[in-house]
C-alpha cells in the first residue's frame, strides 16, 4: 500500500515537473518562432526608414535655409579631381542588387501561393515589401557616393548593413533547425536564405571598414610640375600594407603575400619589411600611453600615477575586440561535442533519417570550424599586435625614466637591472596579454562543456563540474610557490646581469690585473643560484604539468563512476560525446597552468616596472631658467646648499655663493674630493637641493671628466644633433686640435668610434667632447677637468684657441688640477669640505695666504725641478747612450711617414667598411643548420634522454587512444542493447590505461625540464668561458649589447622556452599520427585526401620558413640596438640633459624600437598567414572524413568507432596546424641557440697558464724590459701602430714614456701585458720571452694603474683586494700612503664602505687613488703608471710621486704621463712619435740638444706655465663685483 502511495507521489510529482519543463519550453519556443523574428525583422527595418526620413528631412530644411541665406555661387573648380571606382565599390553595388532580387523573387513567389515556415502570409509578404524598399534604398545610397565623390559610407547604410547580417544569421539557422527538426528536405526559400548570408556577411565587412572603395586622385594639370621633392621623401618609406588592407585581406591575412614574394626569392633584410601601421609606431603608442598616466594622474590626484590602471586604460578597447573574437571562438568550439550524439544516433540509424540530414549534420560541423577559424586566427593576431603595442609604451616609458632619473634612483638601479626592464620584463608583460584572452575562454568553455555532458550524462555532469573545480582549486598553492620561484629568478637574473654588464664594461682592467678568473668564477656562482631557483621552478611546472594532463582522466573517471553508481544509463554516442567534451576541457585546463605561470610572471615584471617608473627624478625646480637681464649675471647661487646622499649628516655643498657675470672665466680649484665637480653638478641641477637658489641664464654646454663617447663616427659626436656648418665646423676642429688627428684617422672625421670611445686614446676622447660642446654655441660652458688628458702642447693649444679663443665672449666654470691655467680666469673658487674657501683673482689668492699657495707652491716646485734640470743640461755635446740603453741612435732621424696611426686607432682602410670599428652584428642566413639542432640536443649525456622522453609520449598517446577506444567499443550503441563487458571490468580497465597515461606524462615532464635545465646550463657555461677568454680586440669592436642580449634574452629562451618548443615538436607530430591512425582505422580512403592536404601544408610550411627565419633573425639583431642606445645614454644622461638634448635621444629610441617592431610584426603576423591556411586545409580533410562517413551504407562501419573517430577529427585541424607551428616556432627560438652558439667558438687568446712553460715563483726579480724588433698592429688588415721598437728598460730604474696624442704610448703598454700580441719581434722581461709563458703567470706579476680609473660595485676592501689575499691591516697601510686613509678612518662602514656601479659615489680623483693602494699592495717588481695623476691636484700628485719613488725604490717604474714633471726625475725617458722610438736617453742628455723631441716639449711646458705667471703678475682688470 505504502509503495502504492509512494509511487502515486512520485507520479505526481514527475508529472509537475514534466508541466513545468513543457511551460518553460513552450516560452522558448517563441523565441525560435519565424513569425516571431518576422515581426523583429519588420520593426528593425521600420526603425531604420523612420530614422532615415528624419535625417532627409532636416538636411532638406537646413540646405533651404542656407541657400536663402547664401547667393548660389559657381565652383571655380576648373580641373575636378580624378575618381576610381575600386573593387570594392563595384562589389558593394553587386551584393545590393543580388539582394534586392532574391527578396523580389520571394514576394512572387509569395504572390502565386508559396509557404514560408512562418503560417502568417500577410507578415511575410509584409517583411519582404519592407525588404525591397530598404535595399532599393540601400542601393541608391551606394550609387549616390559615386556623385558625392565620398570616400566614407553613410551611417544609416552601416546601421542597415549590420542589422540585415544579424537577421540573416538569425533566419538561416531556423531555416537549419527547422529542417533538423523536421527531416524534411530545405524548400527554394531556405536555398534563398543561405544564398543571401553570403553577400550580408561581405556588406558587414564593409561596414565596419566604412570605406566605400572609390579613390580620388589630382589631376594631372593641377600637379606641379617640380615634384621632386615629394618623390623623393616617399621613396625611402615604406608604407604597411596591414594599415591599406581590405576586409578579406584582413581576414585571409593576404596582405602579407608581397612580403613573402621577396622572402622566398632571397634573404630579407631591414630594407625588405615594411614599416607597421602608424597606430602600432612607437610614437603614437608612447603619446597614448602618456595620455592614460596623466588620466590617471588627474583622476586620482597623484604624482605617482598606477601603472596598472595606466595598461588598462591604454588596452581595453582593443583587448575587448580580441576578448569578442575569443568568446565567439570558444563558443563555436563546443558545437562538435554538442552534435557528435546525433551524428552516431544517425550512423547507428541510416535507414530511418535522410541521408540529407547527415549532411547537414556534416554543413554544421564545417561552418563551426570555419567559423572558430577566422576567430581564433583574428584574437591570437590582435592580441600579439596589442603586446606589440605595449611593449613599445613601456620600452619608450623604460627610457624616458631613465634620461630624468635622480642620482639616489639611478644608483639604486644598476644598469643589469634596468637592461632585464627592457629585455625581459616587458617581454614577460607583452606574453600576459595574449594569455589574457583565456582569462574570458575560461569561463564559456567550462560552462558549455559542463551543459554538454548535462545533456548527455544528467546529474553526473555536477561530479564533472566538482572535478574541474578541485583539478583547478590545485593551482592556488601551486600558482603562489610559482609566483614567489618567479621573483626569485628575477632577482637572481637581476644580479647576474648586473655583474655581467660591469664585467664587460671593466674587461680591460681585469685581464690587465689579472682577475679575470677570479671575476669568472663570481659569475658562475651567481649562475648557479640562478639555476637552483630555475631547477626548482620546472621542476614544479613538470608536476603541474602532470596534474593537467591527468586532469582530463581524473574527471573523466569521476564522472563515469558517477553515472554507473547513479545507474545512468549510457550509450556510445553519450559516452564519445562526453570524451569529445573532456578533450575540449583539456584545452582550459592545459592553458590554466601556463596562465597562472604567466600571470605570476607578469605580476612580477609589471611591479618592478612600476616600482622602476616610480622612482624619484632629477629635481625640476633645482635651478631656474631666466631670461637675460639687464644685471649682466647669467649664473647666481644663493645660500645653495646641496647633497648627494639624503643619509648623510654632512652636506656635499654649503653656503655656495657665486655670481657669475656674461663672459668671465671662472677657474675652480681644490684637493681630491673637496666638491669641484659637485659645483658643476649643482649649476646643471644635478646634485639634490637642499636650500637656496640656483639660476641660469642662458644655454649651456658641459664637458665631465671621464669622457662620453656615443657610438658613430667622429663628425656625428661632435654635431650632436646639430646641423652641418662647414665654416663653423672646421673653426671648431681646429680650435681642439683635432685636425692632425683626422689626417691620422682612414677616414677623416667619419671614422667609426668604438662603444664608449674605445678606439680611441684619452686625449682624443676629450678633445672629441670639447669639440661638441664648442660647437653647441652655447652661453655658459661647464669644463671638469678638461686638460687631464692631453699633453702639454695639446693643452697649451685648447686653452689659447678654445677658452681664451673661440670662446672668449663666454661664460665658462672650468675645474682644473693645472696652477699654470689659473692665472687667466677672472675668478678662482678654491673649494675645500664642500665649501667655497676662497674666491679670488690669483694674484689676490696668493696674497691672503691661506691655503691658495699649497695647490701653487706644489706646482712651482713641479717647475722648478724641471728647470733645474734643463739648465744644467745645456751643453753642446751630442748624447750618449747609458750602457744599459740599447746602443741604437737616440733620435729618430729616418723621415717621418705622413701615413701616422694613432695609438688606438683601428680603422680600416678607405673601402666600403672604411673608418668602422664595430661592424653590423654577424648573422646567419638561410635555415638553421642541422648542427646546430644536434649541439643542443647531445649537449647533455650525448642525447641519451631524448628517446626516453619520445618513448613516455609515444606510451602515454597509445595509452590515451586506448582507453577512449576501450570506452566506445565496451558501451552499446543504444539503452536497450547489453554492454559486452561488466561494468567492473570496464571501469577497471579504463582507469589502469588511464592511469598509466598520466605516470608516463609525470616521467616525460621530469625528464624534458632536467635535459632542457641541463642543457642551457652548458651552453651558458661555454658561452661564459669563451666570451672570457676573447682577445681585448674582440671587445673592441663587440658592443656590450651584443654580448648582453645573449647573456639575458637569449639565455632566457633557453632556461624556459626552448626544452619545451622542441618537446612540442615531438609530441605533436605523435599526437598527430594518433589520430590519423584511429581516422583511418575507421575510413583509410581519408588518407587519398590526407596525403595531398599533407603535401600543400608542407609547401605552405617551406614557403613560410625562409620568410620568418629571416624575420626572427632581424628581431634578434633589431633588438641589441635598443638595449646598447639605451646603455650609452644612461652613462651619458648628464650631459644629454646639459644640453637639453632629452628630445633627440627620445626620438631615437622610438626609432630603434620601431626597427624592432618591424620585423616583430610581420613575424607574428606571417605566423598566422601560415596557421588559417593549414587550418583551412584540416577543416577540408575533416569534411571530407564527414561526408565520406554520411555517404557509406549503413554497416559497413561501427557506429561507435566511427564517433570515435568524428571526435579526434574536431582536433585536427588544431593538431595539423600546431605540428606545423611548433616546428616553424622551434626554429624560429633555435635561432636563440644559434647566437649563444656563435658566441661559444670564439677565437680565444693565449692560454692563462702553459704547464711546462711557468715562469719562477719569484719572476720577474730585477724587472728588466727588453723590446727587440717590435711591431703592433690591431688587426691584419690594418698597418702597424708600432713599428720596429728596439730598446731596453733596465731594471729598477724609473722610465718615463713620452710624445703626442696618438704617439703609441698606451699601445705600448698593451703590449707589454699582452692584450694586444706582436706581429713581429719580442718582449722579454728578465730574460723571460713574455710570449712563452700563460697570459695568468704574466698579468699577475706586474702592476697598472690605468688611465681610466675603475671600480666594481661592492666594498672598498673588495676593490682593493678582490682576490681576497690582504689582511686589513695591509688594506690600512696602503690606504694611508695613497692619502685616503683618514677619509675612510671617517666613514662609518670603513673598510665596508659602499662603492655603487662605475664608482660613481666617489671622484675620479678619489678613484685613481684606490687604483694606486692596489697597486701599494701588490707590489710588483714592474709597475706601470698611464696617466695615473691625471685626475688629482698638483699638490696630491706631489705627494703620490713621493709615494712611488719611495715605496718602488728599488723597482722598474714605467711611467706615461702628460704632466712632463712626473717624468722629468725619471733615471730614462722614452720619446715616441707616429709608433717609433724618436729618443731614448736619461733627462739630462736628451735636454742637452735644444732640437731633440724632449726638449722641445719641457720648454713649451715651461713657457707656458711662465707665461701664464707672467701674464697674471702685469693684469690690472676689473674688480669682481
Amino acid at each position: 500500500m505504502w509503495s502504492k502511495v509512494l509511487h502515486a507521489n512520485m507520479f505526481g510529482l514527475n508529472s509537475l515537473i514534466n508541466f513545468e519543463i513543457r511551460q518553460h519550453w513552450e516560452a522558448q519556443l517563441k523565441l525560435s518562432s519565424p513569425c516571431f523574428w518576422e515581426k523583429v525583422s519588420i520593426v528593425l527595418q521600420v526603425g531604420i526608414l523612420g530614422s532615415l526620413l528624419a535625417h532627409f528631412v532636416q538636411k532638406i530644411v537646413c540646405q533651404s535655409c542656407i541657400q536663402r541665406s547664401k547667393p548660389t555661387e559657381k565652383s571655380t573648380e576648373r580641373y575636378p579631381s580624378m575618381v576610381k571606382q575600386g573593387l570594392k565599390y563595384k562589389a558593394n553595388i553587386g551584393c545590393n542588387t543580388l539582394l534586392l532580387g532574391s527578396h523580389l523573387l520571394i514576394i512572387l513567389m509569395l504572390w502565386y501561393g508559396y509557404r514560408t515556415h512562418c503560417n502568417s502570409t500577410k507578415s511575410v509578404f509584409l517583411e519582404e515589401i519592407i525588404q525591397v524598399l530598404s535595399w532599393l534604398i540601400s542601393l541608391i545610397a551606394v550609387l549616390n557616393t559615386w556623385k558625392a565623390r565620398s570616400s566614407k559610407l553613410p551611417w544609416f547604410l552601416r546601421a542597415w548593413w549590420t542589422c540585415s547580417f544579424s537577421l540573416s544569421i538569425i533566419f538561416t539557422a531556423l531555416d537549419i533547425h527547422y529542417i533538423l527538426i523536421g527531416k524534411g528536405y530545405p524548400g527554394v526559400a531556405d536555398y534563398i536564405d543561405f544564398f543571401n548570408l553570403v553577400p550580408s556577411t561581405y556588406l558587414f565587412g564593409i561596414s565596419i571598414k566604412g570605406t566605400t572603395g572609390i579613390s580620388f586622385f589630382k589631376n594631372g594639370i593641377t600637379d606641379p610640375l617640380l615634384n621632386g621633392k615629394t618623390e623623393n621623401k616617399a621613396e625611402g618609406r615604406k608604407d604597411s600594407p596591414y594599415g591599406q588592407a581590405t576586409i578579406l585581406q584582413l581576414i585571409t591575412f593576404s596582405w602579407l603575400n608581397p612580403l613573402f614574394s621577396v622572402g622566398i626569392k632571397k634573404p630579407l633584410d631591414q630594407d625588405d619589411v615594411p614599416n607597421v601601421d602608424m597606430k602600432d609606431s612607437a610614437g603614437f603608442v608612447s603619446h597614448s600611453f602618456d595620455e592614460c598616466l596623466n588620466h590617471v594622474k588627474e583622476k586620482n590626484g597623484t604624482a605617482n600615477p598606477s601603472v596598472y590602471k595606466a595598461i588598462f586604460l591604454f588596452i581595453w578597447k582593443k583587448a575587448a575586440i580580441n576578448a569578442a573574437f575569443a568568446i565567439i571562438s570558444a563558443g563555436v568550439s563546443y558545437v562538435g561535442p554538442y552534435l557528435i550524439d546525433d551524428f552516431v544516433k544517425f550512423l547507428n540509424d541510416k535507414r530511418q533519417q535522410r541521408l540529407e540530414n547527415g549532411y547537414f549534420l556534416a554543413v554544421a560541423f564545417l561552418s563551426a570550424k570555419m567559423v572558430e577559424t577566422v576567430a581564433e586566427r583574428q584574437w591570437v593576431f590582435g592580441a600579439r599586435q596589442l603586446g606589440l603595442r605595449l611593449q613599445a609604451a613601456l620600452m619608450s616609458h623604460i627610457y624616458k625614466k631613465g634620461l630624468h632619473l635622480s642620482i639616489q634612483s639611478r644608483q639604486s638601479h644598476t644598469s643589469g637591472e634596468i637592461i632585464n626592464l627592457m629585455s625581459v620584463d616587458v617581454q614577460r608583460v607583452t606574453d600576459f596579454i595574449w594569455f589574457l584572452n583565456i582569462v574570458w575562454m575560461l569561463p564559456i568553455q567550462i560552462s558549455l562543456a559542463i551543459y554538454i555532458l548535462n545533456m548527455n550524462l544528467g546529474p553526473a555532469s555536477l561530479t564533472a563540474l566538482l572535478a574541474t573545480v578541485i583539478v583547478m582549486a590545485c593551482n592556488i598553492p601551486l600558482t603562489r610557490i610559482q609566483k614567489r620561484f618567479q621573483s626569485k629568478i628575477m632577482e637572481t637574473k637581476d644580479e647576474r646581469m648586473k655583474a655581467t654588464s660591469e664585467v664587460l664594461r671593466n674587461m680591460r682592467t681585469l685581464k690587465l690585473q689579472a682577475w679575470d678568473t677570479q671575476f669568472l668564477h663570481k659569475i658562475e656562482s651567481l649562475r648557479i643560484v640562478e639555476y637552483n631557483w630555475l631547477w626548482k621552478s620546472s621542476r614544479l611546472a613538470a608536476i603541474a604539468a602532470f596534474i593537467f594532463w591527468g586532469s582530463p582522466t581524473f574527471i573523466s573517471v569521476v564522472t563515469f563512476g558517477a553515472c554507473i553508481l547513479l545507474r545512468i544509463p549510457l550509450t556510445a554516442g553519450r559516452v564519445i560525446s562526453a570524451l569529445a567534451t573532456f578533450r575540449m576541457l583539456q584545452d582550459p585546463i592545459f592553458n590554466l597552468p601556463d596562465l597562472l605561470s604567466v600571470v605570476a610572471q607578469a605580476k612580477v615584471s609589471v611591479d618592478r616596472v612600476a616600482s622602476y617608473l616610480q622612482e624619484d627624478e632629477i629635481q625640476p625646480d633645482a635651478v631656474l631658467l631666466a631670461p637675460n637681464d639687464e644685471s649682466g649675471l647669467e649664473i647666481e647661487i644663493d645660500n645653495g646648499k646641496f647633497i648627494w646622499n639624503p643619509e648623510s649628516r654632512s652636506p656635499t655643498l654649503d653656503r655656495i655663493e657665486l655670481k657669475v657675470k656674461r663672459g668671465m672665466k671662472v677657474a675652480v680649484c681644490g684637493t681630491v674630493g673637496s666638491g669641484k665637480s659637485s659645483m658643476l653638478s649643482c649649476i646643471l641641477g644635478e646634485i639634490p637641493k637642499l636650500s637656496g637658489m640656483v639660476k641660469i641664464m642662458g644655454t649651456k654646454a658641459y664637458v665631465p671628466q671621464s669622457p662620453w663617447i656615443l657610438s658613430g663616427n667622429v663628425r656625428e659626436n661632435i654635431l650632436f644633433g646639430n646641423s652641418y656648418d662647414t665654416a663653423k665646423y672646421e673653426t671648431t676642429v681646429k680650435a681642439c686640435a683635432l685636425e692632425k688627428d683626422f689626417e691620422l684617422f682612414s677616414s677623416g672625421d667619419l671614422t667609426e668610434i668604438g662603444e664608449r670611445g674605445i678606439n680611441m686614446s684619452g686625449g682624443q676622447k676629450q678633445r672629441i667632447q670639447i669639440a661638441r660642446a664648442v660647437y653647441q654655441d652655447a652661453d655658459i660652458y661647464l669644463l671638469d677637468d678638461p686638460f687631464s688628458a692631453v699633453d702639454a702642447h695639446t693643452g697649451t693649444h685648447l686653452f689659447e684657441n678654445c677658452l681664451m679663443g673661440i670662446l672668449k665672449d663666454k661664460t665658462i666654470l672650468y675645474v682644473t688640477h693645472q696652477v699654470e691655467f689659473l692665472p687667466a680666469a677672472d675668478l678662482i673658487l678654491v673649494m675645500q669640505n664642500g665649501r667655497i674657501k676662497q674666491a679670488g683673482r690669483f694674484e689676490e689668492l696668493l696674497k691672503q695666504n691661506i691655503g691658495f699657495e699649497a695647490l701653487v707652491g706644489a706646482h712651482s716646485q713641479a717647475l722648478e725641478s724641471i728647470h733645474m734640470v734643463e739648465n744644467s743640461s745645456r751643453t753642446p755635446e751630442r748624447p750618449v747612450s747609458d750602457g744599459e740603453v740599447d746602443s741604437e741612435p737616440t733620435s729618430n732621424t729616418r723621415p717621418v711617414n705622413r701615413q701616422h696611426d694613432s695609438e688606438h686607432n683601428i680603422s680600416l682602410e678607405n673601402t666600403k667598411n672604411a673608418g668602422r670599428l664595430v661592424q653590423d652584428e654577424e648573422r646567419e642566413k638561410g635555415s638553421i643548420g642541422k648542427e646546430v639542432y644536434w649541439s643542443y640536443l647531445t649537449a647533455v649525456k650525448g642525447g641519451a634522454l631524448v628517446p626516453i622522453i619520445l618513448l613516455a609520449q609515444s606510451l602515454f598517446q597509445v595509452l590515451q587512444i586506448a582507453s577512449n577506444y576501450w570506452m566506445a567499443w565496451a558501451f552499446p550503441p543504444t539503452t536497450e542493447a547489453e554492454p559486452l563487458v561488466g561494468l567492473k571490468i570496464l571501469s577497471t580497465v579504463y582507469i589502469i590505461l588511464s592511469v598509466g597515461s598520466s605516470l608516463c606524462v609525470l616521467v616525460r615532464a621530469m625528464l624534458l625540464a632536467i635535459a632542457g635545465l641541463l642543457t642551457s646550463q652548458k651552453l651558458f657555461t661555454e658561452m661564459l668561458h669563451s666570451v672570457f677568454h676573447a682577445p681585448m680586440s674582440f671587445f673592441d669592436s663587440t658592443p656590450t649589447g651584443r654580448i648582453l642580449n645573449r647573456a639575458s634574452t637569449d639565455q632566457s629562451v633557453l632556461d624556459l622556452e626552448m626544452a619545451g618548443k622542441i618537446g612540442w615538436c615531438a609530441f605533436s607530430i605523435i599526437r598527430i599520427l594518433g589520430t590519423i591512425a584511429v581516422m583511418s582505422q575507421v575510413a583509410w580512403q581519408v588518407f587519398a585526401i590526407f596525403i595531398p592536404v599533407t603535401a600543400i601544408c608542407i609547401w605552405y610550411q617551406r614557403y613560410y620558413v625562409p620568410t620568418a627565419r629571416e624575420l626572427a633573425r632581424l628581431i634578434g639583431i633589431r633588438r641589441a640596438p635598443i638595449l646598447h642606445h639605451f646603455g650609452e645614454s644612461l652613462m651619458g644622461a648628464v650631459t644629454i640633459r646639459a644640453f637639453d638634448q632629452e628630445g633627440r635621444f627620445t626620438n631615437a629610441n622610438l626609432s630603434l624600437i620601431d626597427g624592432y617592431s618591424r620585423p616583430w610584426f610581420h613575424n607574428v603576423s606571417a605566423m598566422e598567414w601560415l596557421s588559417f591556411r593549414l587550418n583551412l586545409l584540416s577543416n577540408f580533410v575533416f569534411a571530407f572524413s564527414l561526408v565520406f562517413l554520411v555517404s557509406l551504407p549503413e554497416g559497413i562501419i561501427n557506429p561507435s568507432i566511427a564517433g570515435l573517430a568524428v571526435t579526434y577529427g574536431l582536433n585536427l585541424n588544431f593538431q595539423q596546424a600546431s605540428v606545423i607551428w611548433t616546428l616553424c616556432n622551434t626554429e624560429n627560438k633555435m635561432i636563440s641557440v644559434e647566437r649563444i652558439l656563435q658566441y661559444s667558438k670564439l677565437t680565444s687568446e693565449a692560454p692563462l697558464v702553459i704547464d711546462q712553460c711557468r715562469p719562477p715563483n719569484n719572476w720577474p726579480q730585477i724587472g728588466k724590459i727588453c723590446f727587440k724588433n717590435l711591431q703592433i698592429r690591431y688587426a691584419e688588415h690594418l698597418p702597424s701602430v708600432l713599428k720596429d721598437i728596439s730598446c731596453t728598460f733596465p731594471g729598477r730604474k724609473k722610465i718615463g714614456v713620452v710624445g703626442r696624442t696618438g704617439s703609441g704610448k698606451s699601445t705600448l703598454i698593451q703590449a707589454i701585458f699582452r692584450t694586444v700580441e706582436p706581429k713581429e719581434g719580442t718582449i722579454e722581461i728578465d730574460d723571460v720571452d713574455i710570449c712563452k709563458i700563460g697570459l695568468h703567470d704574466l698579468r699577475s706579476r706586474l702592476s697598472i694603474i690605468p688611465q681610466d680609473p675603475t671600480m666594481f660595485e661592492g666594498t672598498v676592501r673588495g676593490n682593493l683586494d678582490p682576490l681576497g689575499q690582504y689582511s686589513d691591516t695591509e688594506i690600512w697601510e696602503a690606504l694611508d700612503k695613497c692619502q685616503l686613509g683618514d677619509l675612510m678612518h671617517a666613514k662609518k662602514e670603513k673598510l665596508d664602505s659602499t662603492v655603487v656601479e662605475n664608482g660613481e659615489n666617489w671622484s675620479v680623483g678619489q678613484r685613481q687613488l684606490f687604483c694606486l693602494g692596489r697597486a701599494l699592495l701588490k707590489r710588483s717588481s714592474i709597475l706601470v703608471l698611464d696617466e695615473a695623476t691625471a685626475s688629482v691636484d698638483s699638490a696630491t700628485d706631489g705627494v703620490i710621486q713621493k709615494i712611488i719613488s719611495r715605496e718602488f725604490k728599488d723597482r722598474t717604474v714605467v711611467t706615461i704621463a702628460h704632466r712632463i714633471h712626473t717624468v722629468i726625475d725619471s733615471d730614462l725617458v722614452l720619446v715616441l712619435s707616429e709608433g717609433r722610438v724618436a729618443e731614448y736617453d736619461t733627462p739630462a742628455k736628451l735636454l742637452e740638444r735644444e732640437d731633440s723631441f724632449f726638449s722641445k716639449l719641457i720648454k713649451e711646458y715651461s713657457l707656458r706655465s711662465r707665461s701664464f705667471i707672467s701674464q697674471a703678475k702685469n693684469q690690472n682688470a676689473d674688480v669682481i663685483s
